[in-house]
């Protein structure tokens, strides 16, 4: 067990029980001609680079087996790497992914010195955010190696990829529509352990739940063949567990007719 451990930059929401404090990004934009906040100083990138160390170093403290670094769905590491929010011309910005790469490759590096060598670190990553579902990082495994490989070199241990649909072809171009998804490249290109995630077991993506709609059980059968195939390493799984606490013994035990779908109603209750 581990917590995630994440900065939400430019899309936090400044309401309700939110501190008081600015909000900041790499250059002060929620989306491409979006401003929104603060463009944050070297000195306000280091306190953050420190900040996640220190969290991380408090999660071994209490006890637990991992930790996973939220770079993903446009919150603040993303903005770094997304050449839409990250217009610095300093060290942590550039034209490239790789350059861009840097602010989560520090990130990284601090959180390795801050927890040691044997424990484990996670970091999840997406093509998409959801200011825009349809940004792209990297259109090609080459890119992908750069935006990826500094994490891992920095002291990733697996990657996380997100997508909204884990059946989707990542570089269906190179591959065909069956070809490897995006934690299936991500693993080809870095050699890291990587999760796959994205509507497993459900008919439908996680957008439906965010208006309020269910989702019916689907088929693993795809999900199981990618498997086997070693595509990736393993997956992870949200909404299914909302509603069926059960749903992983049902699967080990090939109860496949008795899973059960989403219910939106099930964000209200206490698993």
């Amino acid at each position: 067990m581990g917590p995630q451990l994440w900065h939400t930059g430019a899309v936090r929401d400044v309401s309700g029980w939110e501190p008081d404090a600015p909000v900041e990004s790499p250059s002060g934009l929620d989306s491409p001609n979006d401003p929104r906040g603060v463009a944050m100083s070297e000195e306000d990138i280091a306190d953050t680079v420190a900040a996640f160390a220190k969290a991380a170093a408090d999660a071994k403290r209490l006890g637990f087996d991992t930790v996973e670094i939220h770079g993903a769905h446009g919150y603040l590491i993303d903005q770094f790497f997304w050449a839409g929010t990250n217009q610095r011309t300093d060290r942590y910005g550039g034209p490239t992914i790789k350059e861009r790469s840097r602010f989560a490759a520090e990130i990284v590096s601090a959180v390795r010195h801050a927890v040691g060598s044997e424990f484990p670190i996670i970091m999840r990553v997406s093509q998409w955010k959801q200011q825009d579902f349809g940004v792209r990082l990297a259109d090609t495994p080459a890119l992908m190696e750069d935006w990826l490989l500094p994490l891992v070199e920095a002291g990733v241990d697996v990657l996380h990829c997100s997508q909204r649909r884990f059946w989707e072809p990542e570089f269906p171009e190179i591959d065909g529509e069956t070809g490897l998804n995006c934690a299936g490249w991500a693993k080809k290109v870095t050699g890291a352990t990587t999760i796959s995630v994205g509507s497993v077991g459900l008919d439908n993506d996680v957008t439906h739940a965010f208006a309020g709609k269910g989702s019916i059980p689907a088929s693993l059968d795809r999900l199981i063949e990618r498997m086997e195939r070693e595509e990736f390493d393993l997956i992870a799984v949200g909404r299914v567990l909302l509603s069926d606490k059960d749903w992983v013994a049902k699967v080990e035990n090939g109860d496949y007719a008795d899973l059960k779908g989403f219910n939106p109603a099930s964000l209200a209750e206490l698993a």
